[in-house]
């Protein structure tokens, strides 16, 4: 089985428990706070050396870091991975996208906005950079699935999740979704997908360990 070292707030952490939960595949959750420092300690950085949370234990020993590295390595071979090497190098463009547009904005401004004390006068000059790429990012999305349900293979795959993980967030983080309904009928979509969970009752779907 599994072993997820994961956060409970964290988008990233949640992106990979969402793609278990919809594959129905089981897994033992181990929550790390990383603003404790328990992603900072001698044996967790023996396992992860850059000290981020997700990290999957595939194998006793053998650990998978990077959010959408795991996504890739869970969906290979399932529903949630096209079998066109076309749609799946799309599929990978979105994921690649998440992480260089998406993920900066919007996973900066909900980590110190939602999750730091102090992080908004902290991070207050940041706070215009964030939000005027992060809603370039989301005019992006916007365009791409005004004529489209999912973001590669007309089907549901690990890049619609890489981008859920965040995109759901951005509410909380000071972003308006209002002028974005394309983005917003995703979201209900995937949230209508069976097998869904919401980021902070994920854990409870976990396997006992």
């Amino acid at each position: 089985m599994y072993k997820l070292f994961t956060m409970q707030h964290s988008g990233n952490s949640y992106k990979v428990r969402l793609a278990l939960a919809l594959l129905d595949v089981p897994y033992e959750a181990i929550e790390i706070d990383i603003l404790k420092g328990e992603s900072r300690t001698p044996e967790f950085l023996a396992k992860n050396p850059s000290g981020q949370v997700p990290l999957l234990e595939v194998v006793e020993g053998r650990y998978l870091a990077e959010s959408n590295a795991i996504l890739w390595y869970v969906a290979a071979g399932s529903a949630l991975a096209p079998e066109s090497r076309l749609d799946r190098a799309d599929m990978m463009r979105w994921m690649f996208f998440e992480q260089h547009a998406l993920e900066p904005n919007l996973g900066a401004a909900y980590f110190w906005l939602s999750l730091v004390k102090g992080g908004r006068e902290l991070h207050a000059h940041s706070l215009e950079d964030w939000t005027e790429r992060g809603y370039r990012a989301l005019q992006v999305m916007e365009h791409h699935l005004r004529d489209r349900s999912y973001f590669a293979a007309s089907q549901l795959t690990v890049a619609d999740i890489a981008l859920y993980g965040y995109t759901h967030l951005a509410g909380e983080c000071g972003y308006d979704l209002s002028g974005f309904p394309a983005v917003g009928a995703w979201l209900r979509r995937i949230e209508g997908t069976p097998r869904f969970v919401p980021m902070l009752s994920s854990a409870a779907n976990a396997a006992d360990g």
